[in-house]
């Protein structure tokens, strides 16, 4: 039995959906989790620093950067200072936020403009009910 030319077969239909599908998750992504590994916990050091003068700031990211590293626990991932070097933020992330604590919290006691720091550490990515802990570092 011939079949007129605009009617096609299952395969072509279903070879035509998997086609636009395909277009339509480039466009708009993949619904289905594509996070590799371990989640990602955060840790974030809040400080007051009081000066505009930034290499006591520079040296001591140095420092957390090269701890972190050689611990292999996380990554350093940067700073947020005020303009006029009021008070800054340090970020570090990895699989285990007690881990990265437990390697920076040597060099953070060991730094004067530490003093009453808090660092708070993600379990979870952040959201409203991501578990988190605060510690104070004394004045």
């Amino acid at each position: 039995m011939d079949y007129p030319e605009e009617i096609k077969s299952q395969s072509e239909v279903n070879e035509d959906r998997r086609g636009l599908m395909g277009l339509l998750s480039k466009i708009f992504g993949l619904k289905r989790n594509t996070q590799e590994g371990p989640p990602v916990q955060e840790v974030e050091v809040h400080f007051s620093y009081g000066s505009t003068n930034f290499q006591h700031l520079y040296a001591l990211e140095d420092v957390l950067g090269h701890a972190i590293s050689d611990a292999a626990v996380g990554v350093y991932e940067g700073h947020d200072v005020s303009a006029d070097g009021s008070d800054g933020y340090f970020y570090m992330y990895g699989p285990d936020a007690e881990a990265i604590h437990r390697v920076i919290a040597p060099v953070l006691a060991d730094s004067l403009f530490m003093r009453g720091a808090t660092i708070t550490l993600w379990f979870g990515p952040r959201k409203w009910r991501t578990p988190k802990r605060v510690i104070h570092l004394p004045a």
